[in-house]
């Protein structure tokens, strides 16, 4: 017996695997705005999901080309970040912990795909005007320290 044949099915478990990526062309960077709920609406980097047997790398530059169209070159891992989402009562909805990439701009321009409404470059001095996904700034701005590092 499986232990919920009969009664309600399994809970969710957490965390999941995900990867996203910190993409930039000049003194811009890759974010897209999401459109589907818990956080449509907000702007974020790409990505998503890790796939079974795929590496965390291989999916971050996946997903940046799933949703956005463009292709890109990842030069390292920028930072490991926790998503965690809960209801209004204190419940876990989601955690996904995600390997955040960094790179530049190879090819393409930007569209949106997937489950984006949106995808564009933004010049970094106009971060504060978008609402973006907690720690997505402090991340984009980790990010451009290390691409300034290794030019």
């Amino acid at each position: 017996m499986s232990g919920h044949e009969g009664g309600s099915p399994p809970a969710q478990i957490w965390p999941k695997a995900a990867a996203s990526a910190v993409i930039f062309r000049g003194d811009s960077v890759l974010l897209v705005e999401r459109g589907k709920p818990p956080v449509s609406g907000v702007w974020s980097l790409p990505g998503g999901h890790i796939e079974p047997g795929e590496r965390a790398a291989d999916a971050a530059r996946r997903e940046v080309t799933e949703e956005t169209g463009i292709t890109a070159d990842l030069l390292g891992l920028v930072d490991v970040h926790d998503v965690i989402l809960r209801n209004q009562s204190g419940d876990l909805r989601a955690h996904y912990v995600l390997a955040v990439f960094y790179g530049r701009w190879k090819a393409g321009e930007p569209s949106a795909a997937s489950d984006c409404r949106n995808a564009g470059f933004v010049p970094l001095d106009e971060l504060g005007k978008y609402h973006l996904t907690d720690g997505a700034e402090r991340i984009i701005q980790a990010a451009h320290r290390l691409m300034r590092a290794a030019t």
